[in-house]
């Protein structure tokens, strides 16, 4: 999701995408964008498989994620036939309200494009492998696939007060942590794609508080640092609540 969409310095081609700012998915990826994408799912995977949560797992391996990069037509015949979700291509950063109507129709943007090698630990943009890898496996969980669902629409009705349903995103879906009874885990994008990101997350000396909407509502983020402060849900449910909260 933009916060800000600006025409100049985006590295993706906005030049033939469609009026919903989508694009087909490219079918000559390089070998070096093969390459880059299995050292980032070969490394990810297992930080995944020590500090996810359960739900994200199941979602790589149900969809199919693994060291070659997706076929979006191929997951989609999985995703949809388990939530009604697809994912569609989009050429990297799209304006807000785009993004909300997508997310309310059930279709989460991907940006089409990798990163290069040289930026495996950081990258400004959200690149195909952000956006896939850090998204895409719990759409296939029945109950965060429909709080996505919710908060796409909540965000088209929020008017002014968009901003606060932004940092409710950036909370959850990107830097969420959840406490299950195999300890605290990792569910948001943010981390899970990001190999600094895991261990400070969990090992960190960084802020834990427990998850109350209205408070993450009021609660300034970074987007180009790690985090000093993340919020843990108890259960996935309660996003529904979050995304219906009112703060004035």
């Amino acid at each position: 999701m933009d916060t800000v969409l600006s025409a100049a310095g985006l590295r993706g081609d906005y030049s033939f995408m469609a009026p919903d700012w989508t694009v087909p998915q490219p079918g000559d990826y390089s070998a070096e964008d093969q390459a880059v994408w299995r050292l980032l799912v070969e490394r990810q995977t297992s930080l995944a498989k020590q500090f996810a949560c359960a739900e994200f797992l199941k979602g790589l391996e149900t969809l199919g994620i693994g060291d070659e990069i997706p076929d979006f037509d191929a997951v989609n015949a999985r995703l949809e036939a388990l939530t009604g979700w697809k994912v569609v291509g989009v050429p990297g950063l799209i304006p807000d309200a785009v993004f909300y109507d997508h997310l309310a129709n059930r279709r989460f943007p991907v940006t089409v494009w990798i990163r290069k090698r040289s930026e495996l630990d950081y990258l400004v943009e959200p690149d195909l492998f952000h956006d896939f890898f850090g998204h895409v496996p719990l759409l296939s969980n029945p109950v965060f696939a429909d709080y996505m669902q919710r908060y796409g629409q909540r965000a088209m009705e929020a008017g002014a007060h968009i901003d606060l349903l932004a940092r409710l995103y950036w909370y959850t879906v990107e830097f969420g942590l959840i406490r299950t009874a195999d300890g605290l885990k990792i569910y948001g994008a943010g981390i899970l794609s990001s190999a600094k990101e895991v261990r400070h997350a969990i090992e960190g000396d960084v802020e834990r508080l427990p998850f109350e909407a209205a408070r993450v509502m009021r609660r300034p983020y970074e987007i180009d640092k790690l985090q000093n402060t993340y919020f843990v849900l108890d259960d996935f449910r309660q996003l529904f609540e979050a995304a219906d909260t009112r703060v004035a």
